[in-house]
């Protein structure tokens, strides 16, 4: 009796060729609809919003370890919810942004039958403005890095374009002077103008750098332990 309930439910399941048969068309299927041509704006937004979502976890993961470790005090759980959720942020409002931007685009492009550099501008501020104009320390951060960027960027293309002539010798060293020159000068006598991670950042290396009481808070440690 047992062998024919056995045999019974055996023929009344899937046999395992049939699952994979299964699985296979639906990848072939999905194969072909990601080569439609007409469906390539579309599916590149996707592609897009994956993109940036996992670029954005592997940019700030790193660095919010880092900082948080550094610089954070608390418990290793609010250390680690921190650093889940400075990833999260800035994996999400990325792959937003990048979703949004390609969007907006391909919208523009199939309006006007043609690509114009104009759209790039727009699309972006669009994104900018959703995504990245919530004023907080991801976004601040990411706003900046961009800032110093497009700073070069523009340099750079303003020479190319004859606004400006060749210099003869390497500005770079001039730039590294008035760079380091200003931040240092901000920081001793207005510190409250700069980034709050900056702030922490020159702290430890130029105001923590002025007191110890021995050799434990000299070259081991950065400051003694206040607990008992």
């Amino acid at each position: 009796v047992c062998g024919t309930d056995f045999r019974s439910a055996a023929a009344g399941a899937p046999p395992r060729m049939g699952r994979e048969e299964l699985l296979l068309s639906a990848l072939r299927a999905a194969n072909r609809l990601l080569r439609e041509r007409r469906l390539h704006a579309a599916l590149a937004t996707v592609k897009g919003f994956r993109n940036g979502a996992v670029y954005g976890a592997k940019i700030r993961a790193p660095h919010a370890l880092v900082m948080t470790l550094l610089f954070k005090s608390g418990s290793l759980v609010d250390k680690l919810k921190a650093i889940a959720q400075a990833t999260y942020t800035h994996s999400r409002n990325l792959a937003i942004f990048v979703f949004m931007y390609k969007g907006v685009l391909a919208a523009q492009q199939w309006l006007q039958g043609e690509k114009a550099q104009f759209h790039s501008f727009f699309a972006a501020c669009m994104g900018g403005w959703f995504v990245f104009g919530d004023n907080n320390h991801i976004n601040s951060q990411i706003n900046m890095y961009l800032l110093s960027r497009i700073l070069f960027a523009l340099s750079r293309l303003a020479v190319e374009k004859g606004y400006f002539p060749q210099t003869k010798r390497d500005p770079f060293p001039l730039f590294a002077t008035l760079v380091w020159g200003i931040v240092l000068w901000l920081f001793e006598h207005h510190p409250h103008t700069l980034q709050p991670s900056l702030q922490s950042s020159m702290t430890y290396l130029y105001e923590d750098s002025n007191a110890w009481h021995d050799i434990s808070d000299f070259l081991i440690y950065n400051k003694k332990s206040t607990g008992k």
